[in-house]
């Protein structure tokens, strides 16, 4: 079944870290994107983080770069977002998800919300000054 379960949202203070994991199918991550969008009250969804089932490489949002850090096990079953420095900017939902593969056709695409297929429920992530 075709499945995306995010966990590790929390309030944390502004400076502070945070991890988020995203439980997936198998087949999802093979020759596949997944990444990790958010959306903040008011504000449309953003592509935050990316990265390839493949050979693994990733893609942040400049927003995130020096700070966030996409991951994912040897299984490829579980997909990880290790934040720091966080800022109150930072707040929003934030939502797992998987393109199809072969859904990527460009890396100025591969933070774009449109080209994914599946998509978990998300966790609240709050940061406090």
């Amino acid at each position: 079944q075709v499945q995306l379960v995010e966990s590790g949202g929390g309030s944390v203070q502004a400076g502070g870290s945070l991890t988020l994991s995203c439980a997936a199918s198998k087949y999802l991550y093979r020759y596949s994107y997944m990444g990790w969008f958010r959306q903040a009250p008011g504000k449309e969804r953003e592509g935050v983080t990316a990265i390839y089932t493949g050979p693994a490489s990733a893609f942040y949002a400049d927003s995130v770069k020096g700070r966030f850090t996409i991951s994912r096990d040897n299984s490829d079953n579980t997909l990880y977002l290790q934040m720091n420095s966080l800022k109150p900017e930072d707040t929003a939902m934030y939502y797992c998800a998987a393109t199809l593969p072969g859904a990527i056709d460009s890396l100025a695409t591969a933070l774009d919300a449109t080209k994914y297929k599946y998509w978990g429920q998300g966790t609240q992530v709050t940061v406090s000054s």
